[in-house]
């Protein structure tokens, strides 16, 4: 039986301050003690770099670091050394993007992705277009919030090289079928990537059945630390890309004359990595699924559906995420976002409002600024229902 006090427990930041109501979980999620301690024992217990020197706590940071990564690898179902670490999804997309583009995108070839994309999936790829005069297909999104598999099937030509999609809007909530998507690219010998910043904690990922060719995600939307991103490359494409950055440990041999580079995943890991994070990261997946079960997902669908629909009771109200989605995107008639927010901030309920990194699908719908709440396991009945007397109230002081 899922128990959400005793989930909320394991989280300092919960525990220590009762009357906080945090439903801006699609920006960042908590940190339970765990992972906490985790990093405050590497700082304590053998801080060192990694892969590099041969006395004992170095040995012992470079082990937690490389067991971070088979912790990775078997979460999503892939092999260890097709895992690298970066600090961020928005790094893993421009790796992706720039590595691509110097070898195996080419003048006048075509990437494909939609108008759902967070910015950091449609910057990268509008850089390298630029750069070597590539050509970015968007595929429309239909007024109910999704992407249409017919419209995606019309851009396809043979210069279509790549696909590059979010598996959850960061800001609609909305599902793709990324499945289907990737076995269409598969079927036209496009490569596919993944944006699986949001879906991560929600949906399971198995690299083996959805047969992407890259997928990216951060650590800090699932229970990890910020600063640590993670790719997932197939293997033989990894080894056709050159390399994102230069310097250490990323090399094999350095002369005057010139560098050769190291095996997959190390030549995309330049320099000394954020170790910390990464070893945290370890932690937080192990945390993470041993919450994650089939009572921790109802008692999400539930609390969704709860929240759904108390806010249509709301007067004047618009909602353009799907209805049970976790993440829920509104405005109230009359009322700017951003005024709704901050007197919302003074009871100590945190939610986002702004453009949200998704200023297309904003200009899809013809508003500059929306309200976002975004709910996780830990959330509460109690808490929406808190979130709705004071909403009430912020409505009236607000008209």
């Amino acid at each position: 039986m899922f128990n959400v006090q005793n989930l909320k427990n394991h989280f300092p930041i919960l525990s220590n301050d009762s009357s906080l109501t945090y439903f801006d979980n699609a920006s960042t999620t908590h940190k339970p003690k765990v992972v906490i301690d985790k990093i405050s024992e590497f700082y304590s217990c053998y801080n060192a770099n990694v892969h590099r020197g041969s006395y004992d706590i170095a040995e012992k940071a470079t082990k937690e670091y490389e067991n971070s990564r088979l912790t990775v690898s078997k979460f999503i179902n892939c092999k260890p050394e097709e895992i690298i670490f970066t600090k961020n999804t928005t790094e893993s997309i421009n790796l992706i993007a720039n590595s691509l583009s110097e070898n195996i995108l080419n003048e006048n070839d075509e990437i494909i992705i939609s108008e759902m994309e967070h910015h950091s999936n449609i910057i990268p790829w509008q850089l390298v277009a630029q750069k070597k005069k590539l050509n970015l297909q968007y595929i429309p999104l239909g007024k109910n919030g999704e992407l249409n598999l017919d419209s995606f099937k019309s851009l396809i030509n043979k210069k279509t090289k790549l696909i590059s999609i979010t598996h959850m809007s960061n800001l609609l909530g909305t599902i793709n079928p990324i499945e289907k998507i990737i076995s269409i690219a598969k079927e036209n010998n496009i490569l596919t990537m993944i944006d699986a910043a949001q879906s991560i904690s929600h949906k399971k990922i198995n690299i083996e059945k959805i047969n992407c060719d890259f997928l990216v995600f951060s650590g800090h939307k699932i229970l990890g630390p910020t600063g640590v991103g993670v790719l997932f490359g197939k293997k033989d494409i990894l080894k056709k890309m050159p390399p994102f950055l230069g310097g250490g440990h990323m090399i094999k041999e350095v002369t005057m004359e010139k560098s050769t580079w190291g095996d997959i995943p190390y030549k995309f890991e330049a320099g000394t990595p954020n170790i910390a994070p990464v070893i945290g990261l370890n932690q937080a997946i192990k945390f993470f699924k041993k919450i994650k079960d089939k009572d921790a997902d109802l008692h999400l669908r539930k609390l969704s559906s709860y929240f759904f629909s108390e806010l249509k009771k709301i007067k004047n109200v618009t909602i353009i995420s799907p209805e049970g989605s976790p993440i829920i995107a509104f405005n109230i008639l009359g009322i700017h976002s951003f005024d709704l927010t901050k007197l919302l901030s003074t009871y100590n309920i945190c939610i986002r409002s702004g453009h949200h990194c998704a200023q297309p699908i904003l200009k899809k719908y013809h508003i500059d600024s929306i309200n976002r709440v975004s709910l996780y396991y830990y959330n509460t009945k109690e808490e929406i229902d808190f979130f709705f007397k004071k909403l009430t109230e912020t409505i009236n002081i607000l008209k």
